[in-house]
């Protein structure tokens, strides 16, 4: 009687053996994620990740090519719930100007409660896309463009949406939209710093706050204006 293993004994094991890598790994990104919302993206090490995993980090390198992979897969997870956020204000109303105010008070209102979702992004769009593939496999990249443009279609519909009706007079929408989402986590940086530097006198700086309401504000009137819509009043 023969002792080797059947072909659909050796792929159930096979089966079995992905399903245990899927999990490690996504309890590995699960440990970053409350470890940046804990102490913030620059103070999250290896280290750090493996220990709250209860595993030495080298397993950690056996999942992942690097810090960097392991960022950017957790960052799909910030933008996965982001996604989730836009749609849900997108289908409040039909009105492109409308939708459009509440998709970016939707982003404000997400990255002001998600701090390390702002840095982790910023800290993915350092480098150029041909140096962020030499630390992070192509797989990895996929699903982080799967999850950007995930976002970022919501956007683009809106735009192309008020094109159409004439209230926006936008030439690219998808361009618009990765404009107006780069330039978003800028202004929530500012918003996160909550600093505003001004010359109170020659030579004389002057620090004041700058509060959560008045960087939503600020971001929906750059949008409406940038694609020639006019904020509503409600």
């Amino acid at each position: 009687m023969s002792t080797e293993p059947s072909p659909t004994t050796g792929r159930a094991r096979g089966g079995t053996a992905a399903a245990r890598r899927r999990l490690r790994e996504a309890e590995i990104i699960s440990a970053t994620r409350r470890l940046f919302d804990e102490r913030g993206v620059r103070d999250a090490q290896i280290e750090d990740i493996a220990r709250a995993v209860g595993i030495n980090r080298a397993i950690i390198y056996r999942h992942f090519t690097g810090k960097e992979e392991l960022f950017s897969l957790t960052l799909v997870q910030y933008l996965d719930e982001l996604r989730v956020a836009l749609s849900e204000a997108a289908r409040t109303t039909d009105e492109p100007a409308l939708q459009l105010e509440r998709l970016v008070e939707a982003f404000v209102d997400y990255g002001l409660a998600h701090p390390a979702f702002v840095d982790c992004a910023q800290s993915i769009m350092r480098r150029p896309g041909d140096n962020l593939l030499e630390e992070v496999s192509e797989s990895a990249m996929y699903r982080l463009g799967q999850a950007i443009s995930g976002c970022l279609s919501v956007l683009t519909h809106t735009i192309e949406s008020g094109v159409e009706k004439g209230e926006f007079h936008v030439e690219d929408p998808g361009l618009l939209a990765n404009m107006l989402y780069a330039s978003g986590l800028g202004t929530l940086q500012l918003g996160r710093v909550a600093m505003l530097v001004s010359e109170e006198a020659p030579g004389v700086p002057r620090i004041s706050r700058i509060t959560g309401e008045q960087v939503r504000d600020h971001m929906v009137t750059s949008a409406l204006a940038v694609a020639g819509g006019v904020p509503t009043r409600r």
